[in-house]
């Protein structure tokens, strides 16, 4: 497929990362197709450190500057490469060849028009708040992640409830005893977040929403706070440890005597929409959002 006329497009995008979805056969022959289109327009292009596009393109590192990062696949390529830039604050496109593409909203069938748009500048730029979560011994850091979407705290393989402490600000807010707890920012509000029972937060609301994992409490419910708040959960009991994940992937374990402290990034996520993009149409478009059965 020819993504773009054959006239070449003005651009002040010159350095463009392509991540596809490896599960899927079309999402890397559209990638490797435009690619091809891409370099011969002069661009450089940069792939995924674990896969691999068409001579010239190179391997991605912290090192290249990019000016634009296209994602064919689903919500979870869309994630990956969030996780490829560590969070850097670069114009995202994202081309929907998954299952639900929540994130990556723009058909493939659309997408030609849309790239046009992308490189002659006029797509509309959303940033998006992204949650900063470190791990922490005492006051000593020991790791640290940047997440688009959620962070989750959970029991992991063990059987019984997790017991846990949540302060935001500083101040005691509730012990929770629960199979886990999810911090997402509005983005990842619509995510595991909505399957688990929390409110969906417009994605310009300045603020996260903190959802129980099936509590044993009928009054443990989602608390939305301001996302200018640190949030800083421990577990309770000795030797208890829980699985953590990030943007929905397994990263580490938290033990007794260790900390979780979150709360939103100085960076920003730049989502590129379309200038008519509207958001309650993707909620209807994708979650069936207002309908009745």
């Amino acid at each position: 497929m020819d993504f773009l006329a054959k006239k070449k497009s003005p651009s002040k995008f010159k350095k463009v990362a392509l991540v596809y979805r490896t599960q899927s056969k079309a999402a890397k022959e559209h990638a490797f197709s435009l690619a091809k289109e891409l370099s011969s327009k002069g661009l450089e292009i940069y792939s995924h450190p674990k896969q691999k596009l068409p001579t010239p393109s190179k391997s991605y590192s912290s090192r290249v500057a990019l000016d634009l990062v296209i994602v064919l696949g689903g919500d979870g390529t869309y994630l990956e490469a969030v996780r490829m830039t560590a969070g850097e604050s670069i114009p995202f496109l994202g081309v929907n060849l998954g299952s639900l593409g929540f994130l990556t909203a723009n058909r493939i069938e659309d997408f030609p028009p849309i790239l046009e748009m992308t490189l002659a500048g006029k797509m509309k730029i959303q940033e998006r708040s992204l949650l900063e979560v470190k791990i922490k011994k005492g006051e000593k850091v020991v790791k640290e992640w940047v997440a688009l979407n959620d962070f989750v705290v959970e029991r992991g393989p063990n059987s019984h409830l997790i017991h846990m402490e949540l302060e935001i600000g500083g101040q005691p807010v509730s012990d929770i005893k629960a199979d886990g707890l999810i911090l997402a920012s509005p983005t990842g509000s619509t995510a595991y977040n909505l399957a688990a029972g929390g409110p969906i937060l417009h994605p310009f609301v300045s603020a996260v929403v903190a959802t129980p994992i099936c509590p044993h409490s009928l009054t443990s419910r989602p608390f939305i706070f301001p996302d200018d708040q640190t949030v800083t959960l421990r577990l309770l009991g000795q030797k208890k440890k829980a699985s953590l994940t990030v943007d929905g992937l397994k990263t580490a374990e938290l033990s007794s005597g260790e900390k979780i402290c979150v709360r939103k990034s100085k960076r920003t996520h730049m989502m590129l929409r379309k200038p008519d993009h509207n958001y309650f149409a993707l909620l209807k478009d994708k979650l069936k959002f207002g309908e009745r059965a």
